[in-house]
């Protein structure tokens, strides 16, 4: 795939297929570390262990509308390629975390890509609850940056030598996304998500907040 974000949207999806009412998906692009993590959380049926061991192999799948399931694999495949690694957890009638981590630089690294319509899709395909959070942690140079410019400011401890020469002058810089359809649905009482107008906003809100991170 040439979006990660179409990988999210599969994982999302199977969620939904396992009968979650809430998936939360969390995205941390640690720059300074050179990571990028992708958690996506559902309480759906969850899978027992024999379950569990299958699930990356490309020749097996649960559904029962198509005979291989190369949605988890292809993305652990992707994942490793940047020397990264994918994770599953899952528990029966508990639910399932997957967790695919890469390295945010290498060059095989696919980009996150359309996330508002990954986001929108899922929000607007079913009455599953959805909590999204989106982090990018960066340094910045305190010679050069003023605070208003460069978000919340966290303390970082450097290492010795040239490291903490420029730490001197320099913190990481966090810009954090979230919202929680859950918080939405309260505001909006009984006009629905899938209305014209607020299926309007909610893809520019999402949109918005995206690009507040760059």
């Amino acid at each position: 795939m040439r979006e990660l974000s179409l990988h999210i949207l599969d994982v999302m999806q199977n969620s939904l297929e396992a009968g979650a009412t809430l998936i939360e998906l969390a995205v941390d692009e640690d720059l300074p570390a050179d990571r990028l993590t992708i958690t996506v959380r559902d309480n759906g049926r969850g899978m027992d262990e024999a379950t569990l061991a299958r699930v990356t192999d490309p020749f097996f799948t649960t559904r029962k509308t198509r005979h291989v399931g190369l949605g988890i694999p292809l993305f652990k495949a992707a994942a490793e390629r940047c020397n990264g690694d994918l994770r599953l957890a899952s528990q029966v009638g508990v639910g399932t975390t997957l967790t695919a981590g890469f390295q945010h630089s290498h060059l095989d690294r696919a980009p996150l890509g359309d996330l508002t319509g990954t986001l929108m899709s899922v929000i607007l395909g079913g009455t599953c609850e959805v909590g999204y959070v989106h982090r990018v942690v960066r340094r910045v140079d305190k010679e050069t940056s003023r605070q208003g410019e460069i978000g919340r400011l966290v303390e970082w401890e450097g290492g010795k030598g040239e490291e903490a020469e420029r730490n001197e002058r320099a913190d990481l810089a966090v810009r954090e996304f979230e919202f929680h359809t859950a918080d939405i649905r309260a505001e909006l009482g009984d006009v629905p998500l899938a209305h014209p107008e607020v299926r309007e906003w909610l893809r520019q809100f999402i949109t918005e907040g995206e690009g507040e991170l760059r």
